[in-house]
């Protein structure tokens, strides 16, 4: 990779900050100055510094957010605040993008990568990756409510579902309490399921996609990168 390359996608400033940092001898590779922006480097194996600090290249990045009620899944929107707002700017460069999508009244577990085979390999339809969910219910779900849902439920629109598994973890009067584990993720999927079979999503939280559990030390709009592990698992 050419070292302006390297430098600017690191954060360094455009192609003309780093020429200039290069023309003043602020960065070396391997302890010697370069300052030409047309060197190539191997980042895997050589030492680039910038004002004797080390470079730590990574071309992905990959962060767990506990997402927070009224904030939108999107990398922009003219009118309501995105969860790349929350993201501190010593990230803006990697350009990040949120790993599927969570309504904006829905909190819990959201991924957010540069890197779209990643979220390909999640996100795909094809790759029927399990995302889990806990859910305040009106209305009293039923042993009904859990055949229908294994059976897959049919939408307003006609689209049956696919098989989901059914929880319901307590039931008081009028009120639910539900862990829903689907292969799919259709839009407003929980909602327009609970809807069909005659009841109301009042709080909805996603805690799971795959083998990774929502961190529980992340307080709602906080994030982390995923650990090496984690990512290794989410792939396996």
């Amino acid at each position: 990779m050419r070292i302006d390359k390297l430098l600017a996608n690191m954060g360094y400033g455009s192609r003309k900050d780093v020429k200039l940092l290069l023309k003043q001898g602020a960065v070396q590779v391997d302890g010697q100055p370069v300052k030409d922006a047309k060197r190539h480097v191997k980042p895997e194996t050589e030492v680039v510094t910038v004002f004797g600090e080390a470079v730590d290249y990574k071309p992905f990045v990959y962060l767990m957010m506990n997402k927070p009620e009224g904030v939108v899944s999107a990398t922009e929107d003219q009118v309501e605040t995105t969860v790349l707002e929350l993201i501190d700017p010593s990230y803006a460069h990697y350009e990040l993008f949120p790993v599927g999508r969570l309504d904006k009244d829905t909190t819990g577990l959201l991924l957010l990568t540069n890197d779209g085979a990643f979220n390909h390999a999640l996100m795909s339809p094809r790759k029927h990756v399990d995302k889990v969910y806990i859910a305040e219910i009106d209305g009293e779900m039923t042993v009904d409510d859990v055949r229908r849902f294994a059976e897959g439920v049919e939408l307003e629109d006609g689209y049956t579902t696919k098989p989901a598994r059914l929880e319901v973890i307590s039931r008081n009067g009028r009120r639910s309490m539900i862990r829903l584990t689907l292969s799919e993720g259709k839009y407003h999927q929980v909602k327009r399921m609970v809807a069909a079979v005659g009841k109301h999503v009042e709080r909805l939280e996603r805690i799971q996609i795959g083998t990774l559990e929502l961190d529980p030390t992340l307080e709602r709009g906080a994030y982390r990168e995923l650990t090496q592990e984690e990512y290794d698992a989410l792939l396996a």
